[in-house]
């Protein structure tokens, strides 16, 4: 299936919300063809390079965006509001003229196994004693709860989400297709960041 694709220096993880200001030429082709393609298209994370101009490395796994609500400000940016979907792995790279293509097949996320409800809580709650202590270091707007979707497999990934992870680690978490494996190394992730706060705390 061939794709128009948006690399950028983020990932979006299925479900969740990405709202973004195209000004770039190519891209705004890419929006103005939309409407042949489902107001669909892919989002990879760059691993190396810039958002603007090209030339960069690109992550083989991705999400594809759906355009939920557009408009156009004054200045000429095209504001989109896009939702996360199907994960997605880029088989090949087309030609970037007239914008990024590639040709990308879905990657089917299997229902959690029973373990995912214990997985789940430890990963949240561990994301929750993270950002009390990093509110308890003087850090502002952090929103304690989280008010997780009753699927199970939903959850996991709006949990992914609201995580304070940088895009290496939200990779990591994209490209896993367990959702209790995934919920595993969310939780290894943030009690790691918990440690080096704890350090920072102490003055080690």
């Amino acid at each position: 299936m061939i794709m128009p694709m948006f690399p950028l220096g983020s990932v979006l993880f299925p479900g969740a919300v990405l709202p973004l200001q195209v000004f770039e030429p190519r891209y705004q082709a890419l929006v103005a063809d939309l409407e042949a393609a489902d107001n669909r298209f892919g989002v990879v994370l760059i691993r190396r390079g810039q958002e603007v101009g090209g030339g960069d490395e690109r992550a083989e796994v991705g999400t594809v965006a759906e355009v939920v609500r557009s408009g156009t400000a004054e200045d000429g940016r095209i504001l989109l509001v896009t939702v996360g979907r199907q994960r997605i792995r880029v088989e090949r790279w087309l030609d970037d003229d007239p914008y990024p293509q590639a040709d990308v097949v879905d990657l089917d996320d299997p229902d959690p196994s029973e373990g995912i409800t214990p997985a789940l809580e430890a990963a949240s709650t561990a994301r929750r004693r993270l950002l009390a202590l990093a509110i308890e270091m003087g850090a502002d707007g952090q929103q304690l709860e989280l008010d997780l979707p009753s699927d199970e497999a939903r959850a996991a990934w709006a949990l992914c989400s609201a995580a304070p992870l940088g895009s290496f680690d939200r990779q990591q978490l994209l490209e896993i297709d367990d959702a209790v494996a995934r919920m595993g190394l969310l939780e290894r992730l943030l009690k790691e960041q918990m440690r080096d706060l704890e350090t920072a705390l102490r003055g080690d």
